[in-house]
């Protein structure tokens, strides 16, 4: 026997918590009776995305100008490599850099052979140590990607 549309018990309505309270209510709805009486609706999706977005343009804003005042009159640097030799790994390079700047901080220097054009996957990078405003230090560093043989080699520290 075939049950009749009158006997076939209806599909419940699909749940879910109350975004407040967390009772159960139906999907369609976003708050219980309880937590709005008044039964307004509930803020669009769009509104609540796009106060997301405008807060992590602002975020982004603040933290750009955190970062200006941050590096603010550190650099510009001027870099020199003063000697070349040949180490175990590779070659044994002193950089002498100063900061023309007025602000102390670091650079990272990048090291290549100037008889290649571009920067390639043989250029060396190194971080400079702090480096007072107005002066000047030297410090070695060791490069595996420049061969072992030692040659005459350009180093970049601008910022």
């Amino acid at each position: 026997m075939t049950p009749t549309p009158a006997q076939v018990p209806a599909a419940p309505e699909p749940m879910h918590g109350c975004v407040r309270c967390g009772t159960q209510i139906p999907i369609t709805e976003s708050m219980c009776e309880r937590c709005n009486p008044l039964g307004l609706k509930a803020p669009a999706a769009s509104q609540a995305h796009g106060f997301a977005i405008a807060f992590v343009a602002l975020a982004v804003v603040i933290l750009a100008v955190v970062a200006r005042f941050a590096i603010n009159d550190v650099g510009p640097f001027a870099g020199t490599v003063t000697s070349v030799v040949a180490a175990p790994t590779g070659l044994k390079i002193t950089i002498s850099v100063t900061n023309q700047g007025h602000a102390s901080g670091r650079t990272t220097c990048s090291v290549a052979d100037p008889s290649l054009p571009g920067l390639g996957p043989e250029t060396a990078f190194v971080e400079s140590p702090v480096v007072q405003p107005g002066q000047t230090i030297t410090f070695d560093a060791t490069v595996v990607s420049l061969g072992t043989t030692p040659k005459p080699l350009a180093v970049d520290c601008s910022t």
